[in-house]
């Protein structure tokens, strides 16, 4: 992810509201201030997003969570337009989502966006070449082109040789590999997936994030995905935004989210997260002028557990943090690391 993610956003939302009922526009632009989500009921309305604003980097993975009902999906198709908003701004790589006219939001789905949904939605009766080519097809691309380009995505998520199964003799696991290449056949800039791991079984689900985690490192995309699972929201995400009845409680890195939890609401998703293996040795780092860095330094991207020996065996106050370009960006406190290792609860982000 970019060092600043707020600099210069690819996806820019502002106060968006999405409301179900007989005409939420109206009713909320009669509002005198913002509506607490008991008036809204009262009112007959069911508040599923409610004045989010969030700022998306280019090669940012955003993961949205939430329980059932939270309104991470209903978020997720605002961003991507599936569904219409009640109110807000939707900015994307300079367009006004919103105002786009039918045909505009066509191209701009086809030149920028991908899309994974949990159902697969495979063509059942064609191959894996064929469906994954099918939206080069709608797009108009030539035969010889389309086969090209879903050949070389097909093998990147790891399908070479099953270009001509279909999908009913694929397995779970193969079959959201399918959807993938298909979504990346079209090279989006920006990708939206909403639980696409959810229906598969644990293992393969462990596999599909590594699978998951190894096209991003590639390929660098801006990700919005939903999930309502902690831990892979913790393995994936650079920011995890939280939601509860359709508000965004917090959204900040997994390191800040379990260090610093800002509502009782949030806590509750990190109780029982070991947070030694998610926390990094930056997300500790304390201002320091990098004298002898080189001799007891750490790397940045380390996680706490992963540290645990030197910790441990290495009676030193502090250990320098250095980044992989060699970049002494502050020092770790081994007491603060130990807290965290040991789980010990006031324990704040330097």
């Amino acid at each position: 992810m970019p060092d600043d993610p707020i600099a210069a956003p690819l996806i820019r939302c502002r106060n968006l509201w999405k409301l179900f009922g007989q005409a939420p526009e109206r009713w909320l632009a009669d509002q005198p201030d913002v509506p607490d989500f008991e008036r809204i009921r009262t009112a007959g309305y069911i508040p599923a997003v409610r004045d989010v604003s969030l700022d998306i980097a280019p090669g940012e993975m955003l993961v949205i969570m939430g329980l059932s009902g939270s309104g991470k999906s209903t978020l997720l198709r605002c961003l991507s337009r599936l569904i219409e908003s009640t109110a807000g701004d939707i900015d994307v790589d300079g367009q006004d989502l919103r105002a786009l006219d039918a045909r505009g939001l066509i191209e701009l789905r086809r030149r920028k966006m991908g899309m994974v949904f949990q159902n697969f939605a495979l063509l059942p009766n064609r191959t894996v070449l064929d469906n994954v080519a099918f939206p080069l097809q709608m797009r108009g691309q030539d035969r010889h082109a389309r086969r090209e380009r879903a050949l070389e995505v097909i093998e990147l998520v790891g399908l070479a040789g099953r270009e001509d199964y279909f999908p009913r003799e694929l397995s779970g696991g193969q079959q959201q590999r399918v959807g993938i290449a298909r979504s990346l056949a079209i090279e989006p800039d920006i990708w939206f997936l909403d639980e696409p791991f959810s229906a598969l079984d644990p293992l393969i689900r462990r596999e599909m994030q590594d699978e998951f985690a190894r096209l991003q490192a590639m390929l660098g995309k801006t990700i919005v995905f939903v999930t309502h699972d902690f831990d892979e929201a913790l393995r994936l995400a650079d920011r995890i935004a939280i939601m509860k009845d359709g508000v965004v409680d917090q959204v900040d890195t997994p390191d800040r989210i379990v260090l610093a939890p800002a509502t009782d609401y949030v806590a509750r998703f990190t109780e029982d997260i070991d947070g030694a293996r998610v926390v990094r040795a930056r997300a500790l780092a304390e201002p320091f002028d990098g004298a002898g860095a080189d001799a007891h330094a750490v790397a940045a991207g380390d996680s706490i557990h992963a540290l645990a020996r030197r910790l441990v065996d290495e009676h030193r106050e502090h250990f320098a943090v250095v980044e992989d370009d060699g970049r002494c960006i502050g020092r770790l406190s081994r007491s603060r690391a130990l807290d965290v290792l040991f789980g010990k609860a006031a324990v704040s982000p330097a």
